[in-house]
């Protein structure tokens, strides 16, 4: 029964070879009629394949059009963007082109200074004065940010804090105003929207622009020659067409901040004694101006503490996390001096 069943075998194994080296020699014929070049030695898959795509180039020549999508010229893009997409997937970054410069060896990497070496001369040096491995306690860091000035102007001195809340939500979308005990140094310019005949007392108060005829004419001419614009409550929907105007350099009237108030002399007063305006901006900072260098540093630190009381009492109660991130405190284009938040 083995000797029949071996018999067998290589009778199928011998009728296998006949029909493949048949199909073969169908193969080598047909590949010779297309001009390939292909022998005997190549196998029935290579010798399939090299007709394929010879086919396939041929019914390509024979659609390709003068001009249009289907040119030759638009036919070899596609084929050459294709190629390259298919590079690209595969993280191919060899150059194609002879003439093109292989980045396969690319030099040392480049090294990128930080920045306050970037910076200049005077910003280095007081660069150098700030201890960057330590916070400071509020009153060191504004007094040493009168010795860290790098400009020879008298440089505001500024806070900025980065609060835990969320600007989106209405109720975490900070905004106050805060009187400081020492002013800003900035010269403030205040206009009283008031009646015509309430203009006198808001000049006596400290108004430079007063009256309702007056200011209408400055606005009708786009003319902002003031910094503050206080109003009453019953002259605001008048102020409504100019909203455009006032609103994107933040100088309409507000309640919040107490530009609109039934007592306008009282709002030019506070104005004058130099109450700002505070609010969060889309990074949920607050910024804010609370001196000059000049002032030295304990009416700084007087103006410091005012702002950070302020800070305090409009803390949303919605707030579970810390609300005071980090602070910072800098001069105008000098470097930041962090601040230990425990000395809030």
């Amino acid at each position: 029964m083995n000797i029949m069943y071996v018999g067998g075998l290589e009778s199928r194994l011998h009728h296998e070879g006949d029909t493949t080296m048949a199909k073969k020699a169908e193969l080598l014929e047909k590949a010779k009629e297309l001009k390939l070049e292909v022998t005997e030695k190549n196998t029935i898959a290579e010798i399939e394949k090299a007709i394929a795509d010879a086919e396939h180039h041929e019914v390509r020549e024979a659609t390709v059009a003068k001009a249009g999508k289907r040119s030759e010229k638009a036919l070899k893009e596609v084929e050459v963007k294709e190629e390259k997409e298919s590079r690209k997937e595969a993280g191919d970054t060899t150059p194609q082109a002879e003439e093109a410069v292989s980045h396969s060896k690319r030099g040392p990497v480049p090294k990128i200074r930080p920045q306050h070496e970037r910076k200049g001369k005077a910003y280095r040096k007081a660069y150098e004065k700030i201890d960057h491995g330590k916070s400071y306690s509020l009153k060191e860091a504004v007094s040493l940010a009168t010795e860290t000035n790098p400009t020879k102007f008298d440089a505001s001195v500024e806070v900025h804090v980065v609060l835990g809340v969320d600007p989106r939500q209405a109720d975490q979308n900070i905004r106050a105003t805060v009187t400081l005990p020492h002013g800003t140094g900035k010269k403030i310019r205040v206009a009283a929207f008031v009646s015509n005949e309430d203009a006198a007392a808001a000049k006596k108060a400290g108004a430079d622009v007063a009256g309702e005829d007056e200011i209408t004419a400055l606005l009708d001419k786009e003319k902002l020659d003031f910094d503050v614009l206080v109003s009453t409550p019953q002259l605001m929907p008048k102020l409504g067409k100019y909203a455009r105007l006032l609103g994107p350099r933040g100088m309409m009237p507000n309640p919040k901040s107490g530009t609109v108030s039934t007592n306008p002399t009282q709002a030019v007063k506070e104005a004058k004694a130099g109450k700002v305006e505070y609010r969060i901006d889309k990074q949920a900072i607050v910024h804010l101006a609370i001196g000059k260098v000049s002032f030295g540093g304990a009416k700084l630190a007087d103006n410091a503490e005012m702002f950070f009381a302020s800070l305090a009492s409009v803390k949303p109660s919605s707030i579970k996390g810390a609300y005071i991130k980090s602070v910072n405190i800098a001069t105008t284009m000098g470097p930041g001096i962090p601040v230990d938040l425990g000395s809030l």
